[in-house]
């Protein structure tokens, strides 16, 4: 669905960059001011550095002089207020009330923010839908305009799908049975070599470190490192140094 995020009368130029960025992450683009403090906000070095990169939505952001163009076009609007009014549209928190707009008819959404020092006016949270208000511990709900502006456009992408979760990196195939066999045997023989495994009294040992390397699925340049250990481990040891216990009994249960 088309978004909107429109700031009224916001006083902090970092805000204004902190409202980008938090837009940006979450794929949102249409940023309105109305009436800001300064009138080069979209320009000032506060705000460029807060963005931390989204410049494009600074570059397309717009300023208008009253709430009325800032809502054009707009058939959903949501307020943002810490505190109920007695009149005027429900309270709802994010969640409950974007999950089933997101599912329902296309709509150009709206949400509004109020100034840093007095949030949003009566006047204005009465043209809305819904107030939207972000639950916090009772004892301290006081957010910073570009947190909140962050929880409700991660909640808004979150109701509309998601972004899947990316990995660093594709993690590696496991390696196949063979190369986990000839490590194995690798390690038989690098154990037996430095005393570990008494080959006479093998017991559990070896059959216990196949399923334990079975559950870990090493990859091939992990069985690689593994090797490289075991052969490591036959080389004659440095002087001074221990001799480990071979391993006769198995563990107790």
């Amino acid at each position: 669905m088309r978004t909107r995020f429109i700031l009224i009368q916001t006083s902090h130029a970092g805000n204004v960059g902190a409202a980008a960025r938090a837009m940006k992450t979450m794929g949102f683009a249409d940023l309105v001011l109305v009436a800001p403090r300064w009138a080069n906000v979209l320009r000032r070095e506060e705000t460029i550095q807060r963005a931390s990169g989204a410049l494009d939505v600074l570059a397309n952001a717009r300023i208008v002089e009253t709430l009325d163009e800032a809502l054009d076009g707009l058939t959903h609007l949501c307020a943002t207020a810490m505190i109920s009014r007695d009149f005027g549209p429900p309270t709802r928190t994010p969640r409950q009330h974007l999950e089933p707009l997101a599912k329902g008819p296309e709509q150009h959404v709206g949400f509004l923010f109020g100034s840093e020092r007095f949030g949003m006016r009566n006047e204005d949270v009465y043209r809305c839908n819904v107030a939207l208000s972000i639950p916090t511990d009772p004892s301290f709900g006081s957010l910073n305009l570009g947190a909140a502006i962050q929880v409700i456009a991660y909640e808004w992408r979150l109701a509309l799908g998601g972004y899947a979760v990316r990995e660093a990196a594709p993690q590696p195939a496991a390696a196949d049975a063979q190369a986990l066999a000839g490590m194995l045997a690798h390690w038989e023989s690098a154990l037996v070599d430095i005393g570990f495994l008494d080959p006479e009294a093998p017991k559990k040992l070896m059959p216990r470190l196949q399923q334990l390397f079975n559950r870990a699925q090493p990859s091939a340049e992990e069985i690689h490192i593994l090797r490289g250990i075991a052969k490591a481990m036959a080389q004659p040891q440095r002087p001074g140094a221990k001799t480990p216990a071979p391993v006769r009994d198995d563990p107790a249960p």
